[in-house]
């Protein structure tokens, strides 16, 4: 009986679905636009604040803090129900924000996004996990590839916002800002989202949850190591791998003799779970983690300004949402996510394979096709690690399952941005001081570029063409990594609208 209530959905009215849904994505894109719109807010704060040593924990208190708690509140949803653990990380990521945007110094700031960021992972997370609640499995593809554009959208926006209130209102505007819609969500979802009591007695693994935040941590802080320390191989940077090892270690000896384990390693028996959780790595370093050097290819290799960079960024953002929107009506009609999951890795392969023979004279058009190719293979399985996951997992846990494969997401493209970053430093370290006029090229800013005499001007965007060769061939890899994954995957179908959940995870085992 109690399997019977877990497979329908939390409200039947369409209405107030909906309602909720755009509350849902309200709080999505507050949680996810932060990171993005504190970008160019950056250097007016080390203004006001000094301490320019610390200018990277700025972003990485954030995501550190966000990454730890991830999998964490999956679970609480799974054990005290989906609406209150939201509520609270809605509640903890408005507080997080007041206090950022009345911060009195760099380390007040610091802790405060911290702060937000224990309340942003579990905003990530139970929004996916509320999504499964309130939709059937085929209904849930649909609006999963909604929630894609959201994210979409705070990124290619982000930026953009939050240069323009720093200028209008001050950079403290861009955290307060949060305040009201954080109050107005919370309001929304207390008198609109019904709660779900879990049939079983809470009980919550501290020991688990410790190790897990801690290896999750040095993940985190290992991905930013050339940013925070100097180098990926400092001896902080090696003796924060050499923890993350132990904790991970220690900390699958513990899930297995835990009651309630933070993440069930039986989650691990079904093939799919780990096939998905490769997916979402692979997928988070060619999609998250590559947005930002686009961004820098296009500025040094054609000359592009940064705002006539940005208006390139239409056709990635284009062909993300057409395959988006395309791939989430055809699985809710079709129920096959499969061949989404090969068609979306193969697009970004074939793109990045093409992007290695661009050079620094290759026309526009051509790069903007290729972006745009790129674009419709995140579209097309952008919500496929997180359908076939909750599909996967038995509706107990849903929660831990989703927060795996969205911290999965998020420690792929910290991984792939470290490893991109290192290659363009290795490759560039290799040009020296040969151009004139050039006294460090990892210094040179859009405008200095320009003013450059033609010559010099043409040796810098070579370089960074031959720089990024090997960044998009890794990217590549990444892709090929992903692609086989896929292709490993079972041919589940998922179930229609009124079927139990227990009858497709069977047929599934059987496959």
């Amino acid at each position: 009986m109690d399997m019977q209530l877990a497979s329908q959905p939390l409200v039947t009215d369409p209405r107030r679905r909906l309602i909720l849904f755009l509350f849902l994505m309200t709080a999505m894109f507050m949680a996810t636009l932060d990171n993005q719109i504190v970008s160019t807010a950056l250097p007016t704060i080390v203004g006001e604040f000094g301490h320019l040593e610390r200018f990277g924990w700025i972003g990485s208190a954030y995501l550190l803090s966000l990454s730890a708690v991830m999998p964490v509140y999956g679970k609480l949803g799974d054990l005290f129900g989906r609406k209150y653990v939201m509520m609270t990380a809605i509640a903890i990521f408005t507080v997080g924000s007041a206090v950022c945007g009345l911060a009195v110094s760099m380390n007040t700031l610091i802790a405060a996004r911290v702060l937000q960021g224990l309340g942003g992972g579990g905003i990530m997370v139970s929004i996916f996990a509320v999504n499964a609640d309130l939709f059937e499995p085929r209904e849930r593809a649909r609006y999963q590839s909604y929630s894609s554009l959201v994210l979409m959208a705070s990124s290619a926006i982000g930026p953009v916002l939050g240069g323009m209130m720093s200028d209008l209102f001050g950079w403290r505007s861009i955290f307060l800002v949060n305040v009201p819609i954080g109050f107005v969500v919370l309001i929304g979802l207390a008198l609109m989202l019904p709660y779900r009591k879990p049939h079983r007695r809470p009980k919550i693994d501290y020991a688990g949850a410790l190790l897990l935040a801690m290896t999750t941590t040095s993940i985190v802080l290992m991905a930013d190591g050339s940013e925070l320390f100097g180098s990926i191989l400092a001896p902080q940077s090696l003796g924060i791998i050499g923890i993350g090892i132990l904790c991970a270690i220690a900390w699958v000896f513990v899930e297995r003799r835990a009651a309630e384990p933070i993440v069930p390693l039986s989650l691990f028996r079904n093939p799919t779970f780990p096939l998905l959780l490769i997916m979402s790595i692979t997928g988070g370093g060619i999609a998250i983690g590559m947005a930002n050097y686009f961004a820098l290819f296009l500025q040094t290799t054609t000359g592009l300004s940064p705002s006539h960079a940005g208006l390139l960024f239409i056709m990635l953002t284009g062909g993300l949402v057409c395959g988006s929107l395309f791939a989430g009506r055809t699985i809710s009609r079709t129920g096959r996510y499969k061949p989404f999951a090969i068609a979306s890795l193969s697009c970004s392969a074939i793109a990045f394979a093409l992007l290695t023979q661009v050079h620094a004279g290759t026309p526009l058009p051509v790069i903007g096709l290729l972006m745009a190719l790129h674009g419709i293979g995140i579209g097309l399985a952008q919500q496929v690690p997180i359908i076939g996951v909750q599909n996967a997992a038995p509706a107990r846990d849903v929660g831990a399952a989703t927060g795996s494969v969205t911290l999965s997401r998020m420690g792929g493209a910290s991984i792939a941005i470290s490893i991109y970053g290192a290659i363009i430093g290795s490759q560039l370290a290799k040009v020296g001081v040969s151009i004139p006029g050039v006294a460090d090229i990892e210094q040179l800013t859009p405008k200095m570029m320009a003013a450059l005499p033609e010559v010099s001007r043409q040796a810098v965007a070579d370089a960074y063409s031959a720089a990024f060769t090997p960044l998009f061939m890794t990217s590549c890899a990444f892709a090929l990594i992903g692609l086989i994954a896929a292709f490993l995957l079972k041919p589940v179908q998922l179930p229609r609208h009124g079927e139990a959940k227990t009858s497709a995870a069977a047929a599934e085992a059987a496959e």
